[in-house]
């Protein structure tokens, strides 16, 4: 190990880290490769990813999420059970605690970027315990030059130690598990878990805060591409809607698969890296994905792995259905380099409906579209949580309401009026299940969706003839070259039409109830845009 991958002390005395045994800063992947395997953080795979377990935690610690309550964001908010109010004082009593609990420690420091547009990008300096935390900030945030590490000043900083605990009642947490946000002190501390995307989402919140409201920039939870006449779409959609997959398409090129930002220019990354869901993932559906999974740099979470041979299972669920795997962004091949891309000529949103009731795609009106970014629904299935025997329909503003800061009115209305400019085509595109609910439909054919999302963003859906939905009131297209028409209608495939439109009939009640909480911020015309019940 060269010399100049460790430094001591440099840049951490204004946090009170004063005498840590080892800093590694900013240290390459294979330095940190070597680093994980030397203290068994993980295991290197037999074709070189590396392997990691997060213990106790599996996924993000929702309900161990706050916002420091202080006076130059008090006003901005939007207080509730996802942004929960922490108090400043126990604040600086738990940072202080924390950072004492550093000395004599090894940390591992990456000075990164957020956001690929140069007018816009956070620098962001993440103070980890774990090498392979570091690694996983060096895959997900854009990597800084050497000439930018020179003069780097770090505009928030995340403290991420898994193995230090808080004290619920003197510290004011739920649990020993916290992760708090102060837009004052521009610091996230993380304790209590060792799931890596909580540095992620942390850093994503805080755009979505920083954004909108300083530079009127639209922040999304979506993924991006463009075509090859440079046409750029975004999908946004949940977990397992197929956000991810269906943006790395082969034929179109990838510009990120989960975090953008929408500004006067257009498009661009806020990552330089993918973090993608890889449980039961294939070769033959998604095989540039899948390929990513076998290379040298990538962190696979909680995958199964024969610790003798080092071959890895990406079938085996046994640890938790929420494997991921987390590699920089050049590990897909057809990519935009540059993280930027022109406006979207399409917006799709993506919904698993796990009932069986919508339409496989549906063109939607502007109003339509800010209704259905506003609800961001798709649906939970048997089998995925405790509890769950039947499906139920689940409701994420924006498609992405843990990490929204501000009220969603801010982020729907900045949509609306870009919409409007720019004269986007918005689709509604189901990759849910058709000829009854789950458990007794199927679900859509990956095939099926890919046809009808290349004849939507060629502009060849256009052309064809639609029927309006009676019920929600959007455009479903008659048909669509590769697609039968039992696909396109999902009324026809189910065993009784009644059956099919009592179902339907209760999904759209629960939209009209769920839209309810927006009605006193949202414009009429978004108010008539829901379903007809």
């Amino acid at each position: 190990m060269k010399l100049n991958d460790i430094t001591r002390g440099t840049g951490l005395e204004e946090h009170g880290i004063t005498n840590a045994n080892l800093i590694f800063w900013t240290s390459p992947t294979p330095v940190l490769y070597e680093l994980i395997v030397r203290r068994g953080e993980g295991l290197i795979t037999h074709m070189g990813a590396v392997e990691v377990k997060t213990g106790h935690y599996t996924g993000r610690a929702a309900n161990e999420k706050f916002i420091v309550d202080e006076p130059s964001c008090h006003e901005h908010i939007n207080w509730g059970k996802v942004n929960r109010p922490f108090d400043p004082a126990r604040f600086d009593a738990l940072y202080k605690r924390m950072t004492s609990y550093l000395h004599g420690k090894d940390l591992f420091v990456q000075d990164c970027f957020a956001g690929a547009s140069p007018e816009h990008r956070l620098p962001v300096r993440v103070i980890a315990e774990k090498a392979w935390h570091a690694l996983f900030a060096r895959n997900m945030f854009i990597k800084a030059t050497q000439a930018e590490l020179l003069s780097f000043k770090p505009a928030f900083t995340v403290i991420d130690m898994p193995s230090f605990h808080a004290v619920p009642s003197s510290d004011g947490t739920n649990t020993e598990t916290f992760i708090i946000v102060n837009f004052a002190k521009r610091l996230i501390l993380i304790g209590g878990t060792s799931y890596a995307g909580e540095i992620k989402k942390s850093i994503f919140t805080i755009l979505n805060y920083l954004l909108p409201l300083d530079k009127r920039v639209l922040s999304m939870h979506c993924s991006a591409n463009t075509g090859k006449k440079g046409d750029t779409a975004i999908f946004f959609g949940l977990s397992g809607t197929g956000k991810t997959t269906l943006s790395a398409d082969p034929k179109r090129t990838l510009i990120g698969d989960d975090e953008h930002g929408w500004d006067a220019n257009g498009i661009f990354n806020f990552e330089g890296g993918c973090y993608a869901k890889i449980i039961k993932l294939s070769r033959d559906s998604e095989p540039e994905i899948y390929q990513t999974t076998r290379m040298f740099g990538t962190i696979l979470e909680n995958v199964a792995i024969d610790t003798v041979s080092r071959r890895i299972d990406l079938n085996d669920d046994s640890f938790t259905e929420n494997t991921r795997a987390s590699y920089p962004i050049n590990h897909i091949p057809h990519i935009v380099r540059s993280g930027m891309g022109g406006h979207p000529a399409n917006i799709v949103m993506l919904t698993c409906d796990a009932f069986g009731v919508l339409p496989p795609i549906a063109k939607l009106t502007r109003e339509q579209a800010v209704y259905h970014f506003l609800s961001g629904y798709t649906a939970k299935v048997a089998g995925t949580e405790a509890g769950i025997t039947e499906p139920q329909a689940v409701f994420s503003t924006c498609f992405g309401a843990p990490f929204m800061a501000l009220h969603p009115s801010v982020y729907a209305e900045l949509l609306k009026e870009k919409i409007a400019k720019q004269k986007v085509d918005c689709w509604l595109v189901n990759t849910g299940w058709v000829g009854g609910a789950y458990g007794v439909g199927k679900r859509i054919s990956i095939a099926y969706t890919r046809a009808l999302l290349n004849a939507a963003l060629s502009g060849d859906l256009l052309n064809v003839e639609y029927t309006t939905d009676p019920i929600f009131g959007f455009q479903v297209p008659k048909s669509c070259e590769g697609v039968p028409p039992s696909v396109l209608d999902p009324a026809s495939s189910w065993p009784s039409r009644d059956e099919y439109t009592a179902r339907y009939r209760q999904l759209a009640y629960r939209f009209v109830e769920n839209f309810k909480k927006f009605e006193s911020q949202t414009p009429e015309e978004v108010r008539r845009a829901g379903p007809r019940v």
